[in-house]
């Protein structure tokens, strides 16, 4: 924050030299943080773990990235802001950057992105300038401040134009991770990215729209604006691999952010080892929803009414508790809903107060110690566990596909008789741990744990890539914010599992967000106009009814489709040797089926690949990636291989031409294909 007066000779020197200052300033905030002493301010070892532990976050919170801008942005207001922004006063300037930063005494040199007052560096315009005066953008190469824009919004002389620098942002070549986007954020983006902690948000965009990076910044915010509420809450992300959690994995440390988890959905349920797949048709009936209410049924038939009284023994009194009374109390733990587990253990408890109540009308004075004595006898304890005997999830769940009858029983009239069949294991496993359970049984056995005892909920969770997910993977993820929220985020077009989702309304219902808002990004700021032309093709194929991308580039870019003489690899190697030439990261995409051979092809051509997830250098930035593992990635330039043969690596045609969409639109300025078989017919 400082006075709006510019040097009118060299203003690029004044930003450089506030850019220095501030550089200074973090340096000597980060100094502070170390040279802090808590010798004398923990009571105990585990206090000073913890401190410890805080402090060199803040530390890591606080580093100094050479290459990256510590501000990127300068909004000068025309009057104060509101006064619960009391930083503002009338004619300050405010720096926008990733991170606070404040001078020795205080005073902000640089505001965070998050802020209120920054607000408007993203959503004001000429119709609507927010009382900004000037709007001014920065341009870097690497850590150095070259250039700067100007937007005076609020002088109705000056005509509304397009900003170089931030289409110079938005199209500069790609090489390492994913990188935020907290320069370029649009105003339909900002507002998902700003809404509050309480609400539940899906957002369906189409390739290059961004939603996984507003999904990332939403996290950042909903931490600047909830920290201590999700400090104790914790929040996740969740995306469809490995590879893809490591592409992303810098964007929310790059912002500060450094108690985010990341995991896969196989991660979250991992109960068991997965070490078998399922046939597309049983992995459809397992994900249904359907299987949640055959394993409540399975879980709860291990309930039985008793017939016996229970007898306690204390000194030398008998204290009965007749059968009928032991059921009521039965029914009535059923009759509410409470886990499984919770139930068990209720239920010595209530035998135990039954007991009590006889001890009190028969004139003795017990407390809650006999109670708890009494809960413990062993009378109580064999009747318990004849009553509501322990329920093992992994065993029940390997019970029901391999036990025909035990299955029948519980799936009757929810299943019908050949999707029992379909998902019996052909050979019974002996064991939990001889089982080779598929990544589907997984989820049927983090169902079974939930039916037991309830999964802890986080504050926030991120679904990212969600259109692939299953009901009972919807569940699985749903029931880690059961009191929390999410933001959930896919394509419908880009589903390309045999249970892909059909409509948003249906999976938050399954999320158990049914109360979800919706939202639609159709601006494509990632894919070329050529590009997102060409692969629109697809849509009405795919997706009938989806709104296609817009791509808001100015650079139409680069794209090609070659006819090529044979289906051997030389035309694609000589691609890939061409698209080097170029600044930036180059992706070779083909059917699974044909890595082999064009991985043989780049190794005799002498030229360096790496597989999807390791990060590219200046000097191997050349991925091949199979398509089944294109999803979410991204790189400058793109190369894909006989499309013809993406479509057919998959079990049926619209799931083939939703992964041939998906290869399409991985490039950011430049796409050709090549093909001797011809492309699919939507495509001609």
């Amino acid at each position: 924050m400082s006075t709006p007066v510019d040097d009118p000779l060299d203003p690029l020197s004044r930003e450089r030299a506030h850019l220095a200052s501030s550089r200074a300033a973090l340096r000597a905030m980060r100094a502070d943080v170390e040279s802090l002493d808590i010798s004398d301010v923990t009571a105990n070892w585990v206090n000073a773990e913890v401190l410890a532990r805080q402090i060199d976050e803040r530390i890591k919170a606080l580093a100094d990235l050479s290459d990256t801008p510590l501000f990127f942005g300068r909004l000068d207001y025309l009057h104060a802001p509101g006064a619960e922004e009391a930083e503002g006063a009338e004619g300050e300037r405010f720096y926008i950057g990733r991170r606070h930063v404040h001078d020795a005494e205080g005073d902000p040199m640089v505001i965070d992105w998050r802020a209120p007052v920054s607000q408007p560096f993203y959503r004001a315009s000429k119709k609507d300038p927010m009382d900004i005066a000037l709007r001014r953008r920065f341009g870097y190469t690497g850590g150095d401040l070259t250039a700067y824009e100007d937007e005076h919004l609020s002088d109705p002389a000056e005509a509304a134009r397009t900003s170089k620098l931030l289409q110079q942002e938005i199209e500069r070549p790609r090489v390492g991770p994913m990188r935020d986007i907290v320069a370029t954020i649009q105003p339909e983006q900002d507002e998902i990215v700003r809404s509050g902690l309480g609400g539940t948000v899906c957002v369906q965009g189409g390739p290059g729209t961004g939603k996984t990076a507003v999904g990332l910044h939403r996290v950042a915010y909903l931490l600047y604006a909830h920290r201590e509420r999700l400090a104790r809450t914790g929040t996740l992300v969740i995306g469809p691999n490995k590879s893809f959690l490591h592409y992303i994995e810098q964007v929310l440390p790059a912002l500060g952010e450094l108690a985010v988890r990341q995991a896969t959905v196989d991660d979250l349920v991992a109960h068991v080892e997965v070490r078998g797949t399922d046939e597309a048709a049983a992995a459809v009936v397992k994900g249904d929803a359907r299987m949640a209410e055959v394993l409540r049924r399975a879980v709860y038939s291990h309930v039985s009414m008793p017939t016996e009284p229970v007898v306690v023994v204390r000194g030398s009194r008998r204290w009965r508790v007749p059968a009928y009374e032991l059921e009521e109390m039965v029914r009535e733990l059923l009759s509410r809903d409470i886990r499984y587990g919770a139930a068990r253990e209720a239920l010595p408890q209530r035998i135990a107060h039954a007991v009590l109540v006889q001890m009190e009308r028969s004139g003795e004075a017990p407390d809650d110690r006999v109670q708890d004595a009494v809960a413990r006898n062993s009378a109580v304890k064999a009747a318990v566990k004849a009553i509501w005997p322990p329920v093992d999830p992994a065993k029940l769940v390997l019970r029901l596909l391999a036990d025909a009858d035990f299955l029948a029983v519980h799936a009757e009239g929810v299943l019908s008789e050949d999707e029992q069949k379909t998902i019996l294991w052909a050979k019974p496993a002996r064991s939990v741990k001889s089982a080779k359970w598929s990544a589907a049984d997984a989820v049927l056995v983090d169902e079974a744990h939930d039916i037991v005892a309830r999964t802890p909920s986080l504050g926030h969770v991120v679904l990212d890539e969600a259109q692939d997910l299953s009901p009972m993977q919807y569940r699985a993820v749903g029931r880690r914010c059961t009191t929390g929220s999410a933001t959930v985020l896919g394509d419908l077009a880009q589903g390309t599992t045999p249970w892909a989702t059909r409509s948003w309304d249906e999976a938050l219902a399954h999320l158990g967000k049914s109360d979800g808002v919706i939202e639609e990004l159709t601006a494509g700021f990632r894919v070329p106009t050529d590009v997102i032309t060409y692969a629109s093709r697809l849509l009405p194929s795919i997706a009938p009814g989806l709104t296609p991308v817009a791509s808001i580039r100015e650079n139409p870019g680069f794209f090609e489709v070659r006819p090529a003489a044979s289906s051997s690899a030389g035309e694609v190697v000589a691609a890939c040797e061409e698209l080097l030439r170029n600044e930036g990261s180059v992706g070779l995409i083909a059917a699974d089926a044909r890595v082999a051979v064009l991985a043989d092809a780049l190794a005799s051509a002498g030229i360096a690949y790496l597989a999807p997830g390791e990060e590219t250098t200046p000097h191997t930035r050349l991925t091949l990636v199979p398509a089944s593992l294109a999803k979410g990635l991204e790189y400058d330039y793109v190369v894909l291989d006989e499309p013809q043969a993406v479509v057919d690596g998959e079990p049926d045609e619209r799931t083939g031409l939703r992964r041939l969409y998906v290869a399409l639109t991985r490039a950011v300025s430049g796409l050709i294909v090549v093909h001797a078989a011809g492309v699919p017919g939507p495509l001609a």
